[in-house]
């Protein structure tokens, strides 16, 4: 049955019979000349040995010849949320194929998917994911395992688009999701999906949607917010464009000098307000990673840092060098000034 079911798929076929582990039982590959797939190669996956290396030089030379054009080219896009968001719609309608099921019963994808397609000259691999529901309602096995691989999902792109559905607006998982993308740096669109199925719009729908986000979510300020329909495919190939402007600032590296010049201008704009007599200085600023942009402030007292201050630098760089889209590290070192 296997045998005819391969047949019509048309592809190429190598029958390989395993465990011919002795000399004595390479007279037992006899038997599957009759599925009429070709010679056989009798190998031991246990021990490597047989025919494993002829099986490996046949298969090598149907692959396609390698060009090159996708390496280091391709930029790998999350597409993440809850169950039944319109992930794998998302997938399907931006490949202009069927790729992947899609169904109203959440919980219809169970592994990520990775697939390669090309935009306007550029390869993007687009990776489609489990829902990923409260951890109190994943059930143990399969669910969990898709979750797993979910998560992995995210620490392996260089961009998560967080999808939404419209009509329930951002929930608390939503939020927990996004958090997830900001925790590993990871750039970020949050794309508001079925927006078709919204009524009575009108030309501040949208404005009156992305100020209740800002106002639910602050933490997530930064990130871009598109509105989609998957399903009617309205602006979902802005994607990839905002994809290519959120990982760039996500890759961006600032000098040191001028780091450093901006840094102290917030510091004199607003100086943080002593303790014990005591008043936080800066010295000087130096980036030290990218993906996400991470930055180490030199100062002379880490204990008089306070989280409102932290807000307050981190907005300055954003005023100052956009980082639109991806989540910034500020690190803060105790430098003693000599006396």
């Amino acid at each position: 049955d296997i045998a005819n079911l391969l047949r019509r798929s048309k592809k190429p076929i190598f029958l390989t019979v395993n465990k011919i582990d002795t000399p004595e039982k390479t007279a037992l590959i006899a038997d599957f000349y009759s599925l009429s797939l070709g010679n056989p190669y009798p190998v031991s996956a246990m021990h490597g040995t047989g025919g494993m290396g002829d099986l490996l030089d046949e298969v090598i030379k149907v692959f396609p010849e390698f060009t090159g054009e996708s390496e280091g080219s391709s930029v790998k896009i999350a597409l993440i949320g809850r169950p039944n968001v319109g992930k794998s719609s998302l997938l399907n309608s931006l490949l202009g194929k069927e790729r992947v099921i899609v169904s109203d019963v959440s919980g219809t994808t169970r592994d990520t998917i990775d697939t390669e397609v090309k935009h306007e000259g550029k390869i993007y691999t687009l990776i489609d994911t489990a829902g990923i529901r409260k951890k109190a309602k994943v059930d143990y096995g399969i669910e969990k395992f898709a979750v797993t691989r979910s998560i992995k999902a995210i620490r392996d792109c260089n961009v998560a688009i967080v999808l939404i559905e419209a009509a329930e607006g951002l929930t608390d998982q939503d939020k927990k999701i996004a958090n997830m993308v900001i925790e590993d740096g990871k750039a970020l669109i949050i794309a508001v999906n079925k927006w078709d199925l919204i009524e009575n719009k009108d030309s501040a729908t949208i404005n009156r949607f992305t100020e209740k986000i800002r106002d639910d979510a602050p933490f997530l300020n930064f990130a871009p917010i598109v509105f989609i329909s998957a399903k009617e495919k309205q602006r979902i190939f802005k994607l990839f464009s905002m994809a290519d402007e959120v990982y760039s600032y996500a890759k961006k590296e600032i000098s040191t000098n001028l780091l450093t010049k901006i840094i102290l201008e917030a510091f004199n704009l607003s100086p943080p307000t002593s303790e014990k007599g005591k008043r936080l200085r800066a010295y000087y600023s130096t980036q030290v990673g990218s993906e996400p942009p991470t930055f180490v402030l030199f100062i002379n007292n880490a204990k008089l840092i306070k989280d409102n201050y932290k807000r307050y630098l981190e907005k300055k760089l954003r005023e100052a060098f956009g980082f639109f889209g991806t989540p910034i590290r500020l690190i803060f070192r105790e430098r003693h000034e000599k006396k």
